[in-house]
């Protein structure tokens, strides 16, 4: 009779070993058919923490989705480390507490979630008890039945809706910049979020270049990729060169000068050049040479006046030239600047876009942000103008000359055109998606 038992329980436990798999296998494929519904990845629902994060997405509440997951994970692992531990163990039942602690936090935030739910499906809240109770079954008929849909769609994800593809990559040049940029992702908190996409162009040395986009469009995502800081999926050429490839012994042919000037205001302008020249000019570069060129690039800006005065100072005009010559100082054929003129009056702003004119007409490649671009837009070649499209991903909406930027968007200013292509959120016409297939039309019948 003992032996009789010992297989009978022994076959309970099997059996419900399987109930319990079979339970969890029906409540992973109920909330992929819900996923789905809702433009998230259905194989999400097969992973333990990933699949109780984007439930909670869907019924947005992400920031307790955060906590539900940990919450999850560590309910798993305390269960885990609790059967380790002998039957009547201290130890085994310190983790069968924590595991019940859980479980209860677990509850509380699924009650939250489950409301969530409840509201963006538009069913009572009645359903939260299904929830609690009876999982499978509950995801199994809200993930098949046609009657429960989401009442609304995730932006990030609404990728049905962006702007078309044109996938006109341009032939590279031998002398200038060339981007093909397919895409720029991130996974953030377990989502993937694409930032930019389906950027192609062209730039020759000699050209003077306007970035224009609203806020969250990718223009700092945009320079970052192009020089290489955070690489995209993309190939971008200088001169013939593959920067990507070849990044250690190009990456001094690049200029970049941020909004905020990084210099110790302790030290002179002189010694400011000075260590910026040691640091980017080549090791068996001559003293004579090197002092040369130190000299060449504070007469260039207007600085041999106060070479001998202390960065702190400077008036704002004079620090910010100082940036671009720390940068200027290699030589670099792209160079590139991140609101310049931030904090300066008129007159100051377009004698140092003067300037950066002047080092583009020396055969460089130039390329500017500034969030006052009608004042100076007479110095400029081109406009790059990037737009956020219906899935709140950066794209090209533009390319080209400043004058064919007008008539391609039917404005008369920079700031209009801008206003053009922002969302209406953000008091914009939210015309994105248009330029941007517009313009993508123009890529492929030049590609034809």
């Amino acid at each position: 009779m003992g032996d009789l038992a010992n297989i009978s329980m022994k076959g309970l436990v099997v059996f419900s070993g399987f109930f319990t798999a079979g339970a969890s296998f029906i409540e992973a494929l109920g909330l992929f058919f819900l996923f789905r519904k809702d433009k998230v990845r259905g194989w999400y629902a097969f992973i333990p923490g990933v699949c109780e994060y984007h439930t909670a997405i869907i019924a947005e509440r992400e920031e307790d989705g955060r906590t539900f997951c940990l919450l999850v994970v560590c309910r798993y692992l305390a269960l885990t480390l609790s059967n380790l531990f002998a039957e009547g163990s201290v130890m085994r039942k310190f983790w069968t507490l924590v595991y019940a602690a859980l479980v209860f936090a677990v509850i509380l935030f699924g009650i939250c979630i489950f409301l969530g739910l409840c509201r963006v499906f538009e069913r009572k809240r009645g359903w939260v008890f299904m929830w609690l109770l009876f999982p499978s079954v509950t995801a199994l008929i809200w993930g098949l039945s046609p009657k429960f849909r989401p009442n609304h769609r995730i932006p990030d994800m609404d990728y049905e809706k962006a702007a078309a593809i044109s996938g006109a990559a341009v032939e590279a040049i031998q002398h200038g910049l060339t981007i093909n940029l397919t895409d720029r992702t991130v996974t953030d908190a377990m989502k993937k979020k694409v930032l930019l996409k389906d950027i192609h162009m062209s730039i020759p040395t000699g050209h003077m270049v306007l970035l224009l986009g609203g806020s969250g469009a990718g223009k700092t995502t945009f320079l970052n990729a192009v020089t290489g800081y955070e690489k995209a999926n993309a190939e971008i050429i200088l001169n013939g060169r593959d920067l990507y490839n070849n990044y250690e012994s190009m990456k001094y042919d690049l200029g970049f000068v941020p909004q905020q000037d990084l210099m110790r205001l302790s030290d002179t302008v002189y010694r400011t050049v000075t260590n910026a020249a040691a640091i980017r000019l080549p090791k068996n570069m001559k003293r004579a040479d090197r002092k040369k060129r130190i000299d060449d690039v504070l007469e260039k800006f207007g600085l041999n006046s106060v070479k001998n005065s202390q960065v702190g100072k400077l008036s704002g005009g004079q620090r910010k030239r100082l940036s671009i010559a720390t940068e200027l100082i290699s030589d670099p054929t792209l160079f590139i600047l991140d609101e310049p003129d931030s904090g300066l009056d008129g007159i100051v702003a377009r004698n140092l876009f003067k300037s950066l004119r002047s080092i583009a007409d020396e055969g460089k490649i130039v390329i500017v942000i500034t969030h006052t671009p009608d004042r100076v837009s007479d110095l400029f070649d081109d406009v790059i103008v990037l737009a956020k499209d219906a899935a709140r991903t950066g794209r090209l909406g533009f390319y080209g000359p400043i004058k064919d930027a007008y008539s391609f968007f039917g404005k008369e200013s920079m700031e209009d055109i801008l206003l053009s292509v922002n969302q209406k959120d953000e008091g914009g016409e939210g015309r994105a998606d248009e330029f941007v297939e517009k313009y993508s039309g123009l890529l492929n019948k030049k590609a034809v």
